[in-house]
């Protein structure tokens, strides 16, 4: 029987220096193979990031994050403080940022499932948002030639907090995480945005992606640089 409640945490992790940037790169390709037989069917990714604020071909050595969902906010609390994952990148990094969330809604697919519970509930206040795709092998050579400028924009957006690019994989597995004033503001990049609208067009037309997910969520709590 799947979740009838949800919350979802995302952990970003800076490490600075050669051998703790090393241990993340190593650390975070053990993490997912363990986190497989700890956490079952539970959605669980430990991502790399891009050098950008969005899509980006070029990988940041030194910031990594972890996305985790829960079925309760106890549930998540208790992660944070006991998971050994979470706290070996914590301990490690040099800053790390936290954000606890509850998903409004989401459509598409990532692995095959939606993994968010959203019930299409307006939220008041800031806002965040996940957007991901897995990139068609075939078409990854139109997508890496149109979408950088879009991403570059996204910087200069009336309302945005904070965005960052993350993935699983370089290049073919791409994600997003962005927050911002309002949904208003969030909705007029989105929409009236003309190289944002064009990348929507682009993608129905070319058809890039062989998955796609965009996420919505209220932000519950966040923490920055917690020991």
């Amino acid at each position: 029987m799947g979740k009838t409640s949800q919350v979802v945490i995302i952990s970003f992790f800076t490490f600075k220096g050669f051998f703790n940037k090393l241990w993340a790169f190593r650390a975070t390709g053990e993490a997912q193979i363990s986190a497989k037989k700890v956490f079952n069917d539970d959605f669980f990714k430990i991502m790399g990031s891009g050098g950008k604020t969005g899509f980006s071909k070029m990988p940041n050595w030194g910031l990594y994050a972890i996305l985790k969902d829960f079925e309760t906010l106890s549930d998540a609390k208790s992660f944070l403080e006991t998971n050994k994952i979470f706290n070996d990148f914590k301990h490690k990094s040099a800053e790390n940022q936290i954000f606890i969330l509850k998903p409004n809604s989401s459509h598409g697919l990532w692995d095959g499932r939606n993994p968010f519970i959203g019930k299409n509930e307006k939220t008041n206040g800031p806002i965040a948002v996940i957007t991901r795709g897995r990139i068609k092998i075939s078409k990854l050579w139109q997508f890496w030639r149109f979408v950088p400028p879009v991403s570059e924009n996204i910087e200069i957006q009336d309302g945005l907090l904070f965005s960052i690019g993350i993935g699983e994989l370089p290049l073919v597995q791409q994600a997003t995480f962005s927050v911002w004033t309002s949904t208003e503001k969030m909705m007029e990049y989105a929409y009236k945005s003309k190289q944002h609208t064009e990348v929507i067009r682009k993608t129905r037309e070319l058809s890039w992606y062989s998955e796609e997910l965009f996420a919505r969520f209220t932000i519950l709590e966040e923490f920055k640089n917690l020991r």
